[in-house]
This record gives structure tokens, sequence and C-alpha cells, in this order.
């Protein structure tokens, strides 16, 4: 019997391939058909990921509650595995024809990041796992922004190393969330440099962050965002990118949120990170299949409830 490591190294070299065909078959797919192929990924999805199926259904009822019956959640779970495979699909295909982008995704309220970057401290912007958030970065880089982005080094290297190439090809840069050290480095150099820095603040972060309300529940956040613009002045400009019914995007920019250089204490940290929880929780309120439900957001407890729960 292979042992555990043989095992997930054999599943990621799969999965490689996998991408692989994938991204191939879309690039010689006629563009009519990939949201046809997309729903087939998502059908699939639903019925073998059960791992995945029922966190978001956990996730949804942790959220909801009784505001939401059996119905409503199974279909906002279906609307997410199917979001998840249109987005991966849009995304191997843009990233092989960034120059598409600006006639796919809309850019609203434009005037806002750009007022924030005439200062020349650079510019958080803060979103979350929702919509297609690689596209948002992309379109931002074609525009001509200088981006970078804070993300989670993949585990399958080779998946790791093929889309960190995709996005040096459009002008994003990627700053890995760990070494930490080396993370605060490149961001805070990255804010010097009048750069975009795009930080998503909605997943479960352990005891490192603060618990605040998350659909009424304490959830552990990071205070990454808040403790970068204390330091260097930098505004916060909470983002988010919607899709459309035709499957067009919009991306939307909320009013910046200024915090006084060098100024915040424990409460006025979370003060903040709230704050910019619930413009997440509003966009998520109104765009529920958009999110993605499949984290297990409330993992960590606060240690009066018992610290972290099992799963």
């Amino acid at each position: 019997m292979l042992s555990k490591d043989r095992r997930k190294k054999i599943g990621y070299f799969i999965s490689w391939l996998a991408l692989n065909f994938c991204s191939w078959l879309v690039m010689v797919m006629p563009r009519k058909l990939h949201y046809i192929f997309a729903a087939m990924i998502a059908s699939l999805g639903y019925k073998f990921a059960k791992k995945q199926r029922i966190i978001a259904q956990e996730s949804l009822k942790l959220a909801f509650g009784s505001q939401k019956d059996r119905q409503e959640i199974d279909k906002i779970v279906r609307d997410c595995f199917l979001g998840i495979a249109k987005s991966g699909l849009e995304l191997v295909y843009f990233m092989n024809k960034p120059n598409l982008l600006a006639g796919y995704v809309e850019i609203t309220g434009k005037d806002k990041l750009d007022k924030a970057l005439s200062k020349g401290n650079g510019v958080i912007l803060v979103s979350a796992h929702f919509g297609n958030f690689p596209l948002l970065l992309g379109r931002l880089s074609v525009e001509g922004y200088k981006t970078a982005g804070i993300m989670r080094p993949m585990r399958n290297l080779r998946v790791e190393k093929l889309f960190m190439e995709k996005r040096i090809s459009y002008g994003v840069k990627t700053i890995h969330s760990y070494p930490r050290n080396v993370c605060v480095s490149s961001s805070l150099r990255s804010l010097r440099d009048n750069e975009i820095l795009f930080i998503p603040l909605d997943q479960n972060f352990g005891t490192s962050g603060v618990f605040v309300n998350f659909f009424g529940r304490k959830a552990a956040t990071a205070t990454g965002p808040v403790i970068l613009a204390s330091r260097t002045g930098s505004p916060i400009l909470p983002c988010f990118i919607i899709r459309q019914e035709d499957n067009s995007h919009k991306i939307i920019f909320e009013d910046p949120i200024v915090i006084e250089e060098n100024k915040v204490d424990k409460e006025a940290i979370i003060k903040y990170v709230q704050r910019i929880t619930d413009i997440i929780e509003s966009y998520i309120r109104k765009y529920p299949a958009e999110w993605g439900w499949i984290h297990r957001r409330w993992k960590s407890r606060p240690e009066k409830e018992g610290g972290v729960e099992n799963g």
C-alpha cells in the first residue's frame, strides 16, 4: 500500500496534469461552450466533492441559521460550485489573453482608487475570496496600475509555479503570506512604491488575529491591513468584483478607510477590522453564491469557547 505522502504526491501530479489539460481544452474550445463546460464541472464537483459540499452547507447554516431553509441553502451551494467552476475557466482563459480583460471586466468608481493613489502611499485594497477576485487583479494591472497581492502559497508546487508564471505575465506581483517577516517587508516596499496591495480579509486566522463579529458569530480575523495602514499612512480601499447575468464582471470600490499613521491601539485595531468585516459581510449577504463557503471561517474559537473546533 502506498504511503500517505506518496499518495499525496501522486494526487498533486494528477491535479497538475488535469489543470494543463483543462487549460489546453479551454483555449481550443469555442468561447460559447465555456460555461456549458463549467456547468458540467460544477455538477461533478457538487456530486463527488462531498467534504467541500458539507463544509459549505454547514457554513451557510452557521451564517444564516433559520433565515434560509434547506432548499435555499442547497441552491446557494450549487451556485457556489458553479461560480468556482466558471471562475476557474475564466482565469485559465484570460491568463492567456489578458488583452481581452478590458472588454469583459468593467471598473466602476475608479476615481476613488485614483484619488487614494494620488497621496503617494500606495493603496491597501481589501477584499475577500469573493467572485472571480483574481480577475480583479488582472484587470487593474491591464489598466496600468502597479498591482501586488498577498496570497497563501499552494501546497501543489507545480500548480503554484504555473499560476505564478501567469500572474507575472500580466503584471501582478505575488507576495506570499509566509514567511511572515518576508511578507511584511515586501508589503511595506510595495506600498512605498505607491502600488496597489491586495489583501483578502475573510479567512480563518487562528490565534494570531482578533475575533470580530461575522454573521453574528466571532471569527478569527487578520489585522494586517490595519497594521500596514497605520505604519504607512496608506488608505484602505474595500473592493469587490461581481459577476453579472451575462457572465461579464463589474469591479466596485467602496469609500476609503483612512487610519491615522502610528495612531492605533488594540481597541482601535479591532474597531477597524470589524468595520472592514461588516463591509465584506454586506456583500456576501447581497450576493451569497459569490463567496467561498467551502472554507471553515469559524473554525477557530475564542479561548472561552474552547479554542479551535474540530474539522
